[in-house]
This record gives structure tokens, C-alpha cells and sequence, in this order.
């Protein structure tokens, strides 16, 4: 299970205010320090981008490539964002990304065809709602396959997002225990050994406390593991969440068991 840091993201007030200076400082620090605690993949979070979108995104992929080589996640809902970062990458990039939502379909997917880059399949209805039952998200999952295919693209390189859903939602502790058995489903759904991810921080948004959040992302991560997910997307300065997904690994790993791994 691939660890990719969540922490390059907008709603940090200091990544916020670095890229309205256009300053590398921050970025570059913070970079840095999940490379560090021991990311995989480093999740670029830069928002919709409204103003002067194609600038912010060479700005943030330059900086953080910078520090390292590790594949980057553009995460954007903009289209010339995201075509501009991905222009401007050197490292190998995943567009986080698409989903049956029409505008995502026409702007984003296209994308991925044009520059052979993964990207993420996000499991939503077209009106951008979230399914809870898992009949449902396993409709969701083929309508997005299908329409993935008569993108042009090669099943290699999709990787599907169930959505973790907070659990302050009112269905969000049944929807997650409804990915777990879509995530275990797809590979024989769709017929290839397809890739998935998940948004970990996702489960624990809300005015709970750190160490509640923290005890619940402990808890889902190793079922999420066991359910046979490829990418886990965490706040990788969390330690025990951290700790958590290399032990997940370890258990997984087909390998002979190492401590050092953990």
C-alpha cells in the first residue's frame, strides 16, 4: 500500500498565503518534510484556482519537484491548472480528478489521454453526490469505467477513489462499510487488477479532537488494507497514522518480514 502525503493543501493557512506571495519558502519546507517522514507521493492540493490558475500550478509543481523526485498528485477541479502542471512536471504525475460529473468528464479526462498520465476515478454521481449503498457505487464504478474506456484510455491507468465519507454524515458509517466490499469487488467487476485510493483525513473532518481523529483513521486504515487498497492519503506528520499504514504494509507485503520496516 503506496503512502501518498495529504499535507500539501490550501486550507493550510501557510500554503494559502506562500502561493498568493508566490513564495517557495513554506512549500519547499513542508515538501521536504514529508519526503522525510516517509511519503511515496506527495498530493498537490491547490483548490479550483480562480485567478491565474496555469501560473499557481508551474509555481507549486516547480517548487516541490524541486525537492524531490517522488510522482506528484495535481489535485485540482481546473482544467488549465491541471494541464499546466502537468506541462511542467518532470516527476511522474497522477491527475486527481475525474468523475461522472459532466464538466470533469469534457475537461479533466481528456487530459489524461493527452499527456499518458494516471488519474483518479472518484466514485460520485453525476450531480455530485455521494453513493451510500454499495449496489450503488458499484454502478457508479462501471458507468465511470465506461466512460474511462471510450476516453482512449489504457486500464493501467485509472485508479478509482470509493470516497471515505466523515462520519458525521448521517450515512457516512454505512457508506464506509460499504467501500470496503467495492474495494474488494472491482478487480473481478471490471476484469483487471485496478488500482484504488483513499482519502483518510476524510473520515475525521469536523470539531472532533486530534487524538480522536487520529484513533479513528488507526482503526479504518488496516481494514482499508485489508480490503486490498493500493494508495492510502494521509497527513503523513500524523505519526501513529503513518506507523499504521508501514505495519499495514509489512502484514501485506508478500515478502519476508522485516522490523526495520516498521
Amino acid at each position: 500500500m503506496l503512502i501518498a502525503a495529504d499535507n500539501l493543501r490550501i486550507t493550510n493557512r501557510s500554503i494559502q498565503a506562500a502561493l498568493d506571495q508566490m513564495d517557495p519558502g513554506p512549500i519547499r519546507e513542508l515538501a521536504a518534510r514529508c519526503v522525510a517522514a516517509g511519503a511515496q507521493a506527495i498530493d498537490i492540493n491547490s483548490g479550483p484556482l480562480s485567478r491565474c490558475p496555469e501560473e499557481k500550478m508551474t509555481f507549486l509543481v516547480e517548487t516541490v519537484q524541486s525537492e524531490t523526485t517522488l510522482p506528484l498528485i495535481l489535485d485540482t477541479s481546473n482544467p488549465k491548472a491541471l494541464e499546466a502542471g502537468l506541462i511542467t512536471s518532470k516527476n511522474k504525475t497522477i491527475i486527481n480528478g475525474f468523475s461522472l460529473e459532466p464538466r470533469k468528464l469534457s475537461g479533466i479526462l481528456p487530459l489524461a489521454k493527452k499527456y499518458h498520465s494516471d488519474i483518479i476515478g472518484y466514485l460520485l454521481f453525476p450531480n455530485s453526490q455521494v453513493p451510500v449503498d454499495e449496489a450503488d457505487c458499484i454502478q457508479v464504478a462501471l458507468e465511470l469505467f465506461d466512460a474511462f474506456k471510450k476516453a482512449g484510455l489504457e486500464n493501467e491507468q485509472l485508479i478509482i477513489d470509493p470516497v471515505v465519507a466523515p462520519l458525521i454524515w448521517e450515512d457516512g458509517m454505512r457508506h464506509n462499510r460499504g467501500i470496503l466490499s467495492v474495494i474488494r469487488l472491482l478487480p473481478e467487476l471490471l476484469g483487471f487488477p485496478v488500482r484504488t485510493i483513499a482519502g483518510i483525513s476524510n473520515l475525521a473532518t469536523g470539531s472532533l479532537p486530534t487524538d480522536t481523529k487520529r484513533r479513528l483513521e488507526c482503526a479504518f486504515l488496516p481494514m482499508l488494507a485489508a480490503a486490498g487498497l493500493s494508495m492510502a492519503l494521509i497527513n503523513v506528520l500524523h505519526k501513529e497514522t503513518l506507523k499504521t499504514a508501514r505495519i499495514c504494509h509489512s502484514f501485506l507485503n508478500p515478502g519476508v518480514f522485516s522490523w526495520a520496516e516498521i
